[in-house]
C-alpha cells in the first residue's frame, strides 16, 4: 500500500479519532482554553508593567502566542497518546489490528486527528485571550506553518508514548517529566534573552522553543533567532520523530507481540 493508498484507507480511522474527543469537547477542548485564560489572567496582571520583551509589545500581548503554542502542543500530544495506551488497555485496538490498515493509515489517522485537536484547541485560546489585548499578524504564513508542524511533532511523539506506555502511570510519566517541563522551558513567558548564558544555550537545545519562537514571529514580525533556523530545526525534528513512529508502527512494537 502506498502513501495514496494510505490516505484512503486512514480515513474512517482519522474520523473515528476526531469523532472520540470532539464528544467529550468541553474536556479535552473547553478545559484547556479555560487554563490558557487562566495563566494570561496571572501572568498578564502580575507582569504587565514589569516586562518588555519586543518593542512596542505589551507582555499581556506577547504571551498570548506562547499560550496559543503551548496548548496546542500539549493537547496534540494528549490526542494519539491516549488514545493509544486507551485502547491497548481496553483491547479495544485489537478491532484497528483485524483492519486491513497500513503502518501509514494508522500514522496519518492518529497524527492527522492530533493536528485537528491541537488547531482546535489553539484556535479557542486565541480567540478568547485576544479579547484581552489582540495581538496582530505581522507575518501570518509564519505562525501558520509552525501550529501545524507542531501538531504534526507532537501527535507524532504520542504515537511513540503511546506504544511505549503500557499503563497509564507511565503515560503520566512522559507527559509530566518530558512534554510538560520542555513546553514550559520553551519561551511561553519569557524570552530566552532575559537568561543566563549557560540557559540561553540550554534552550536553544529544546526544539519546543524554535516552536515558540516562530510562531511568535508570525504575530509581531520579531523573534529571538531567524525564523529559517527555527524551521530547519522543527522541520528536522518532526521527520526524524515521524521517522520512528512510522517504524515502531511497521514492526507492531508492544501491539502485535
Amino acid at each position: 500500500m502506498n502513501w495514496a493508498d494510505s490516505v484512503t484507507g486512514a480515513a474512517p480511522l482519522f474520523r473515528k479519532e476526531v469523532l472520540r474527543f470532539w464528544k467529550v469537547g468541553l474536556q479535552t477542548v473547553g478545559a484547556p482554553v479555560l487554563t490558557a485564560v487562566l495563566y494570561l489572567l496571572i501572568f498578564g496582571h502580575v507582569l504587565e508593567d514589569h516586562v518588555q520583551v519586543f518593542k512596542g509589545v505589551g507582555y499581556t500581548s506577547f504571551l498570548i502566542p506562547g499560550l496559543v503554542m503551548m496548548s496546542l502542543l500539549q493537547n496534540a500530544f494528549a490526542n494519539s497518546s491516549s488514545s493509544l495506551i486507551q485502547s491497548k488497555i481496553t483491547g479495544n485496538l485489537v478491532f484497528v489490528l483485524l483492519s486491513p490498515l497500513s503502518h501509514r493509515a494508522w500514522f496519518l489517522a492518529y497524527v492527522g486527528a492530533s493536528l485537528v485537536r491541537g488547531l482546535a484547541v489553539g484556535a479557542g485560546v486565541l480567540a478568547v485571550t485576544a479579547w484581552f489585548a489582540p495581538p496582530g499578524l505581522a507575518e501570518p504564513w509564519w505562525a501558520l506553518s509552525f501550529a501545524v508542524l507542531g501538531g504534526a511533532l507532537l501527535g507524532a511523539l504520542g504515537l511513540i508514548a503511546g506504544l511505549w506506555a503500557e499503563k497509564f502511570d507511565q503515560m503520566a510519566l512522559f507527559q509530566n517529566f518530558i512534554i510538560v517541563p520542555m513546553t514550559f522551558l520553551s519561551g511561553v513567558f519569557y524570552s530566552v534573552h532575559s537568561l543566563p548564558s549557560f540557559w540561553q544555550g540550554l534552550s536553544h537545545l529544546n526544539p519546543f522553543f524554535y516552536l515558540i519562537d516562530g510562531f511568535r514571529r508570525g504575530f509581531f514580525g520579531a523573534s529571538d533567532v531567524s525564523p529559517w533556523i527555527s524551521l530547519g530545526v522543527v522541520g528536522s525534528a518532526t521527520v526524524i520523530v515521524s521517522a520512528i513512529a512510522l517504524q515502531l508502527l511497521k514492526t507492531g512494537y508492544k501491539i502485535r507481540h
